[in-house]
């Protein structure tokens, strides 16, 4: 089973799943597909859009432990 960490790239993320990117655009970032969101930790990106990285990892993690 794979899981992430909030320090992990967003694009390293979307290469273990391209569907966790739903999960992120749900929870309100829209820029997945912009250079600098490429280059960001999960935990930087939760930071500029105000979202709580330790609940989103949890979410990306759940989802992934059950697909």
């Amino acid at each position: 089973m794979a899981q992430i960490s909030k320090d992990m790239i967003i694009g390293d993320l979307i290469k273990v799943d391209p569907n966790i990117v739903p999960i992120l655009m749900r929870a309100g970032m829209h820029c997945i597909g912009c250079p600098s969101a490429q280059g960001e930790s999960l935990a930087e990106a939760a930071m500029v859009h105000g979202i709580d990285a330790d609940l989103l990892e949890q979410q990306i993690n759940d989802y992934l432990a059950n697909k």
